[in-house]
């Protein structure tokens, strides 16, 4: 596994002084002010935290922006749209403080312009002289050992040819302690050769599952390890902006209700990444399966809503940033071999950064059905769609039918959230219960359940609890849970499209146009 080199940037150095000890930090050579300075250029960094986005600013205005603030000691004008989503035209980032969590990732970095004291070059001119004095002897006797060290290789190559390093995993890196990976969140890059390994050269035997964005595989690693591979697609937007998404959220983000994220791999034109293996698949291939939704009986069911709720509450409130999922529904909660849940494909997911409580979006995504009418209609999303999300996913799991059940499967009623609210309202929630679950459900737990997943598809998002109350009222019986208003049923949509990927064009007075894309 290669090492990580941590080392000062120009005009810094280690807070200890000349010390290799890099636990302190490093400090500026020279302080800044507001005359002499020059900006120096890192390719390829990973942004650092608390920085403050400019709205509306081209690269030279961003640039003018940092000159003009005293207290500006970086910049970088990166891609939002598929990082920090903000929406704006704008990609202008600036820093005032100190440079935290700052480190070279290469492809995936941008361009951050550090600014320093003095001209260019000026920090470097007093030692030159010193370091040269050391240098070059030191370059000298480099010189000489790499002649010998290759005479050496150019007679011992023959037969062996670095067999051994060339089929060392790479995958070695995985272990298989939870603890070790909690301590190193860094994203494990993965060669290419090794997943075409495990997969049998992604064989059709070996496919999970397929999407818009490309299949899933099983793999089984030379130590035994099994995972998912996911491939995206070759040559598509869609399939490079779903890999930022996951490589950027999933590495950082831990929770038991969460898919692990193991590695990835960029090879060529093949974007991959590999998943913890769930042997259980998805919940979509129990619930809405008549051989095998009696397997989820009505403890099981209660635990994977009460799951998917905390889950998306860390999302929305408990991890470093806000993170809207935007595309929930049972395909993409996944079961652990004790049927515990785990939200999966966040390759939609956007970033809510500062104070943001929504954002607008002329290009809608998502599954119709699980779409608030907010975002549906208007482009609209915030955490109050996740939760309808999640309020469609519950009234699914306790009926045992889809938002997409044709009318007679729901008593001629409009859709499924006409069905329940009905039933609820009449005292009949006995009739919304699955019949397979009839023999282990509790009537109290039921009663709640549709309670508040009627709560979470109120048409208004404003009327629509956040996630933490959600959890507080599965959790607890003393939770009060206000009365949800009778549903007015936003618009009819064809949901047998909902797994096909096609795009509608919306427009509203002749003014804006909306594409929406099903998947």
């Amino acid at each position: 596994m290669p090492t990580r080199e941590c080392r000062c940037l120009d005009g810094f150095e280690p807070a200890d002084g000349f010390s290799a000890n890099f636990s302190r930090g490093c400090v500026r050579k020279e302080a800044l002010t507001c005359r002499g300075y020059h900006f120096s250029a890192l390719p390829g960094m990973k942004v650092p935290d608390e920085f403050v986005y400019v709205r509306s600013r081209s690269f030279e205005e961003c640039t003018a922006e940092c000159e003009r603030n005293c207290s500006c000691t970086a910049y970088a004008y990166a891609n939002l749209s598929s990082i920090v989503a903000t929406g704006g035209p704008s990609r202008c980032l600036v820093w005032t403080g100190e440079l935290v969590d700052l480190e070279k990732t290469g492809v995936l970095g941008g361009n951050l312009y550090l600014r320093l004291a003095g001209s260019p070059g000026h920090n470097r001119k007093s030692g030159v002289r010193v370091v040269l004095k050391i240098s070059l002897p030191v370059i000298s006797f480099l010189v000489i050992l790499s002649c010998i060290y290759l005479v050496c290789i150019c007679k011992l190559r023959g037969k062996q040819v670095n067999k051994e390093s060339m089929k060392r995993p790479a995958l070695e890196q995985f272990s298989t302690s939870q603890e070790v990976w909690d301590q190193n969140l860094e994203l494990r890059s993965i060669r290419f050769e090794d997943i075409a390994a495990a997969t049998n050269s992604f064989h059709d035997t070996n496919v999970l599952g397929k999407g818009g964005f490309g299949k899933v595989y099983k793999g089984t690693l030379e130590n035994g390890k099994e995972v998912a591979v996911k491939r995206l697609s070759k040559g598509s937007d869609q399939g490079i902006e779903h890999f930022r998404n996951e490589v950027v959220l999933i590495a950082k983000l831990q929770h038991k209700n969460l898919v692990r994220l193991l590695g990835c791999c960029i090879h060529e034109d093949e974007k991959l990444l590999i998943y913890e293996y769930l042997p259980n698949k998805s919940l979509d291939q129990f619930l809405f399966d008549i051989a095998r939704k009696s397997m989820l009986d009505w403890p099981k069911r209660f635990n994977i809503i009460k799951g998917v709720a905390r889950g998306l509450m860390y999302l929305h409130q408990d991890s470093r940033t806000t993170i809207i999922h935007r595309d929930l529904k049972p395909s993409n909660i996944l079961l652990d071999v004790e049927m515990n849940p785990k939200i999966s494909d966040f390759g939609m997911a956007r970033i809510f950064g500062g104070n943001e409580q929504q954002e607008s979006t002329r290009r809608v995504v998502g599954t119709y059905g699980y779409m608030s009418p907010e975002y549906a209609m208007e482009g609209i999303f915030s955490v109050k769609s996740d939760t309808y999300s999640f309020g469609i996913l519950l009234l699914e799991i306790v009926s045992g039918l889809k938002i997409s059940s044709p009318h007679h499967l729901v008593m001629d009623f409009s859709n499924l959230i006409s069905f329940a609210w009905n039933l609820w309202a009449d005292g009949k929630v006995k009739d919304f219960v699955d019949p397979a679950v009839t023999e282990s459900y509790s009537l109290d737990e039921v009663s709640k359940c549709i309670h508040v997943g009627l709560l979470c598809v109120q048409d208004s998002s404003g009327a629509r609890p956040h996630m933490s109350s959600v959890v507080s009222m599965l959790d607890s019986e003393a939770m009060p849970r206000a009365a949800p208003r009778q549903p007015m049923y936003f618009a009819q949509i064809n949901y047998e499209t909902s797994d096909a990927t096609e795009d509608l064009e919306n427009s509203a007075n002749g003014v804006s146009l909306t594409a929406l894309e099903g998947r």
